[in-house]
């Protein structure tokens, strides 16, 4: 694997942008080809002089695509036919190796647009895991932007590493890779408002508020990837305690497919749902004291320890009164018949 980058060099001018190169032109030995047979079964190879691709229904040699232009259609030893393309960055994404559970392309989409990941941006990331968002923030930031990814296991460091030089073909100028935890090392590495952009997706994000507070410039944008209801509401709340931030807005996005065959024109029966929560927030210039929004639920403090504090109100709930209790008691109760009405109150 390569050597960590320091993401300082801008690309000379008229270069053709890092790894577009391979996203065109024949196939060439050493790329990832996607295969799909007559009925639709995609298979991903990586090209090799010499190699094969074997199924129960013969082989295909690699030497019949290597030179060939993309979207070719190939047959196998039996006759198969096969059209071959590059896949796509959400197809790499879900195929590609992995160490952890990968940042789906519907949330790297929705990142790197409500965020507002510009090209030339400086964007710190924590952490990396296989590096899908990795590769979606690169794309955005070109190779005149800078890209810190902060990631405390090595073996996910390598995995990612890898992932990013196999999309662009080599490693890319503008990423940079730092082994720890962010909370510990980002005021070490950044001058303080030297940071546009900061994405975390990690078990605690609110433990790096303060040194994301530090790192960011004013009007920047810290965006945080969670995947459970109590992660979101901590972050949440740490935000709004912090005082440095704007009040934050959380969403989730699922996405559904569409079967197309003929006048059968129907939602498909199964849809990627959940994966996890997105929440926005902007750093405010120093020494300003944020806007407090006109209707909020009452605040209870928020801790781990005590149970006390997760009451219906502090979750949201509007209270109930006893009255209105004792009437749902009463229309609940079913009718007997001939029996003496029963005073409930």
């Amino acid at each position: 694997m390569s050597s960590n980058t320091s993401g300082t060099e801008s690309a000379p001018a008229g270069k053709e942008p890092h790894g577009a190169a391979v996203r065109r032109g024949p196939f060439r030995a050493g790329e990832r080809v996607q295969l799909t047979d007559e009925r639709g079964r995609m298979n991903t190879i990586t090209l090799s002089a010499g190699g094969a691709f074997h199924t129960h229904k013969g082989f295909l040699n690699h030497d019949e695509l290597i030179g060939k232009p993309e979207g070719s259609v190939v047959a196998n030893t039996t006759g198969q036919r096969y059209q071959a393309l590059r896949p796509l960055l959400s197809d790499f994404v879900l195929s590609m190796p992995r160490g952890a559970a990968v940042v789906y392309p519907k949330d790297a989409g929705q990142i790197i647009t409500m965020a507002d990941i510009f090209p030339g941006a400086r964007v710190v990331e924590a952490g990396v895991g296989s590096g899908a968002l990795s590769i979606s923030l690169l794309r955005a930031v070109g190779d005149n932007g800078y890209l810190h990814s902060f990631e405390r296991r090595s073996e996910f460091a390598d995995i990612a590493r890898g992932n990013v030089e196999t999309i662009f073909g080599g490693p890319h100028p503008a990423w940079k890779v730092t082994l720890g935890d962010l909370e510990e090392q980002l005021g070490q590495t950044e001058e303080p408002g030297s940071i546009d952009r900061v994405v975390l997706d990690m078990l605690a994000p609110w433990e790096c508020l303060d040194a994301v507070a530090t790192a960011l410039a004013p009007g920047g944008v810290l965006i945080n990837y969670v995947a459970t209801v109590t992660q979101l509401s901590r972050t949440a709340e740490a935000i709004r305690a912090d005082g440095r931030f704007t009040e934050p807005d959380a969403w989730e996005s699922m996405v559904r497919g569409w079967h197309l065959e003929g006048l059968a024109v129907r939602p498909d029966h199964r849809m990627v749902a959940h994966t996890g929560f997105l929440l926005t927030t902007r750093r405010l210039a120093d020494g300003v004291t944020g806007l407090t929004p006109k209707r909020r639920p009452s605040k209870t403090e928020f801790s781990d320890e005590d149970l006390a504090a997760w009451t219906p109100q502090a979750v949201g709930e509007r209270a109930v009164s006893d009255k209105k209790l004792r009437r749902a008691a009463r229309d609940a109760a079913p009718v007997m018949p001939d029996a003496a009405p029963k005073d409930l109150g």
